[in-house]
Formats: structure tokens, C-alpha cells, sequence
């Protein structure tokens, strides 16, 4: 089988053939992703594509973080996912190597408000998008993200037009013309990280899926094979890729999603590893004379800026937040990442003393740290990001970081309704958009 042969039996996954596992995971998502957006609802970026949107609308049908006025779908889906990622603050998946909510719920909630679907309906055509942007991003390999390209809005994009295909109950035929538009559509660079460019790239990959299931439904013709055939996305974007390996064990025998990572500190997630070894030193940073950061390759690219400018760029230099963790600056809150930190004498003065080596025999989430102080002595500590925790402690993490980006009152409410989510609606899951009714209207618009 090819891989869009294996896209469109994913898309047509029976819901009683979802494990609960996977379920609960794709619902810890929903309860996640929400809340990031709704904290990242008032940033700038998010200010400025939501009265974008708002002004250029038409069909009234979806919502969107922080406003009641409702858009187009497809408008929608742009408008929350790059809302959602505002903040860099979601969910990851190692496999994929990008965000898998923000690129495909986005989507799947903003044709589930239009077709008025389930609220489970919508969970469910999230977990199947998110499994296919998962092994599209396997089958696509680690060269695709190495060569520049944000995978949450590539593989991301194929993933939110199965989620959105699904809700539209496309034909076999429609789902392999939605997934060959979606072909020419997807697209997204790591060149924007750091900037307001890596949230839309986001929202890029839940707007074109919306884009090319509409389409396709509406009778819109493509490529027979736009994903692996000749001249495709894949052949076309990769150096070097696997159609076999990433479809063994399929679903609905195994979801790798599964393997979904939840970010518990408000920066790139390819410096938690390092946090955490950083955290168990329980050093003192005044005591430290030096830090040396092991970590793979391929992050060098991504988060390794050596002197951010802006609290923003803070969020994926190794040095800097290395500095942050020596003093126990606490790195879970977004509200800490402020442009002062680039400013803070003691962090700079640190960070001038990190130094960040590479070792290719360490996997994506693992890192490692050497702590030499000024006493004489050295310590050194590895932590791998792979290794579960019990879900108690995952949903406990989950619930505390909700209550330091929305409140206690906010967090708790969405805790308890998303619990509920097999007797909600669309419309229901869409009223945890909006800004509680004690904020003004000049703060929702």
C-alpha cells in the first residue's frame, strides 16, 4: 500500500476500533490545546489575525478564541491555530517532530461546529488526523526537518485534512482528492521560529485542511496520488524517505500518538530535558561555575540561540534558559518570559558560561547536563522525556499548568466539562473559547 492508501483506511477507522488509551490521550489534548489558546488569546499576534479574519468574514459558522462572533470554517481554523500556538506552550510528538493539536483540533472543531457534530465526533477525527500527521511525518523523516521544514504545518496539514474530511463524511474518493490538494497547500519553515510566523504556520496547516476537504467534497479534482506519487509531496520534499516502515503496525492495532509529550514549562520543547536534569542538580546558580549541555544535533538548529534579543528568542536558547534553571527561575509560567530576561546581568553572566555539544547517539528526548561549581566538585545528570510518568501525575501537571495560564476558577471548569465530552456538542466544546463573561468587550475584540 501506498502512503495515501494508508491515509484514506486511517481516515475510515471505525470509532469502536479507537482504543480508550489513545482516546484519553487525544482528550488530555483537547483540554490542553484549549487552554493554551484561550491563554494566548490576548497576545499581539493573536489581536492581529483575529480582526483580521473578523473583518474579511462571511458564512458565520465557527468560533474562535476570545470573540463570539463567528466566521467561515476555514477562517476559523486559521484564526485558532495560529491562536493556539501563540504561546508555544502545546503539546509535541517526537515521531512527527512538530505540535499535533494546534495544527489539526483547529479544524476538526471548526467543521464539527458547521456539520454540528458530537464533541466526540470532533475528538475522534482529531486522533485519526493526528496519527496521520504522525506517520506522514515518519515517512517524510528526520531530512524534511532538517532541511527547514516546520512539520506542524506540513505533516500537520495532512493530518487536519483527514480530521476535517472525516467530519464532512467524504467518500473514499473525496478523501484521496482532499489529501492530494492538501499536497499542493502544505507548507510551513523553520525560518519563522522565534517570530509570529511560527504560530501561523500553525494555523496554515488547520486552514488548508479545512480548505482542501471543502473542496474536495464540493467535487474539486487533484492529483490521483498528490502525497507519494511521482513528483508528490513526499518525493518532492524529502531527500530521502520510508513508505513501508511508518505504516507497520498500523492503526487500529497501535496509535503512536500515544507517545504524545505535554509541555510543562512555557519555552521550545527541545530544552525540556534539559530543565528537568537542571532542576533534579537542585544547584544554586550563584554556586555555579560553568554548564555543559549535551544534546542532539538537529537541535542546534532549533533552539540554540546564543544571545536572544527578545523574551520570545529566550524560549529557544539552551543558554539562556539554562541560566534560568541554574536560579530557579520558574520556567512553567508564561508570564516569566518578558523581555527583561535578556537584560537580567546574573542570566547573561551565566549563559556566557553554557556551553551546548552535541552527541548523535542521543535520541530527540534526552539531554544531559555537567554541572562543574565553584567549590571544585561536578555534577552530572541525563533525563529522557520518554520515560512515563503515571497518568495521575500527567493530569495533575496538566491541571496545575491550566491554573497558572487561565486561573483556578477557568482551569477547573474546563477540567470538568472536557470530563463530559461524550455528552457535549460542537457548539458546546465551542463556548470554552470564549473569555469569561467578566472580561470587557474591548479585551475579547
Amino acid at each position: 500500500m501506498s502512503s495515501i492508501e494508508h491515509l484514506i483506511s486511517l481516515a475510515a477507522v471505525p470509532a469502536k476500533s479507537m482504543p480508550a488509551s489513545a482516546r484519553h490521550y487525544a482528550t488530555l489534548s483537547l483540554f490542553d490545546w484549549i487552554m493554551c489558546g484561550c491563554a494566548g488569546a490576548q497576545q499581539d499576534l493573536s489581536k492581529i489575525i483575529r480582526t483580521y479574519i473578523l473583518e474579511d468574514a462571511g458564512r458565520k459558522s465557527a468560533t474562535v478564541f476570545g470573540s463570539k462572533s463567528k466566521i467561515p470554517s476555514r477562517a476559523a481554523a486559521l484564526v485558532n491555530g495560529t491562536i493556539s500556538h501563540a504561546l508555544d506552550y502545546d503539546d509535541t510528538h517526537f515521531a512527527h517532530i512538530g505540535h499535533t493539536s494546534v495544527g489539526i483540533y483547529p479544524a476538526a472543531l471548526a467543521v464539527g461546529e458547521e456539520v454540528k457534530a458530537k464533541a466526540s465526533a470532533i475528538r475522534d477525527a482529531y486522533l485519526l488526523g493526528a496519527e496521520a500527521a504522525c506517520r506522514i511525518g515518519m515517512v517524510l523523516g528526520r531530512g524534511h526537518y532538517q532541511k527547514g521544514f516546520h512539520q506542524t504545518a506540513t505533516a500537520g496539514a495532512f493530518g487536519a485534512t483527514v480530521a476535517a474530511g472525516r467530519l464532512y463524511q467524504l467518500t473514499e474518493k473525496q478523501m484521496r482528492a482532499a489529501l492530494s490538494l492538501v499536497a499542493t497547500r502544505a507548507s510551513g519553515l523553520k525560518s519563522q521560529f522565534g517570530t509570529m510566523g511560527k504560530p501561523f504556520n500553525a494555523g496554515i496547516s488547520a486552514s488548508n485542511g479545512v480548505e482542501a476537504a471543502a473542496l474536495a467534497k464540493r467535487g474539486f479534482t487533484s492529483a490521483d496520488d498528490g502525497v507519494g506519487g511521482p513528483q508528490g509531496f513526499v518525493e518532492t520534499h524529502a531527500e530521502t524517505f520510508d513508505h513501508v516502515t511508518p505504516w507497520q503496525d498500523p492503526p487500529p492495532g497501535k496509535f503512536i500518538f500515544e507517545d504524545v509529550q505535554y509541555k510543562l514549562h512555557a519555552c521550545c520543547h527541545g530544552t525540556h530535558a534539559m530543565i528537568e536534569a537542571l532542576k533534579k542538580a537542585e544547584v544554586s546558580g550563584d554556586d555555579v561555575e560553568s554548564i555543559t549541555v549535551t544534546t542532539h544535533p538537529r537541535w542546534l538548529k532549533v533552539c540554540d540561540i546564543k544571545q536572544p534579543r527578545t523574551g520570545l528568542e529566550v524560549k529557544f536558547s539552551y543558554v539562556h534558559l539554562a541560566a534560568m534553571a541554574a536560579y530557579g527561575v520558574d520556567t512553567s509560567s508564561e508570564k516569566t518570559f518578558t523581555d527583561a530576561l535578556v537584560k537580567d546581568a546574573k542570566l547573561v553572566n551565566l549563559a556566557k558560561r553554557v556551553k551546548v555539544v552535541t552527541d548523535e547517539s542521543y535520541n530527540d528526548t534526552t539531554q544531559s547536563v555537567v554541572i562543574k561549581l565553584k567549590s571544585g566538585q561536578s555534577r552530572s545528570i541525563r533525563h529522557d522525556l520518554s520515560d512515563r510518568v503515571p497518568m495521575f501525575e500527567l493530569e495533575a501537571g496538566l491541571r496545575n499548568k491550566a491554573k497558572g495560564l487561565l486561573g483556578k476558577a477557568r482551569a477547573e471548569k474546563l477540567w470538568i466539562g472536557i470530563a463530559e465530552i461524550e455528552k457535549l456538542s460542537a457548539a458546546d466544546l465551542a463556548k470554552f473559547l470564549h473569555a469569561p463573561q467578566s472580561q470587557s468587550k474591548s479585551k475579547m475584540e
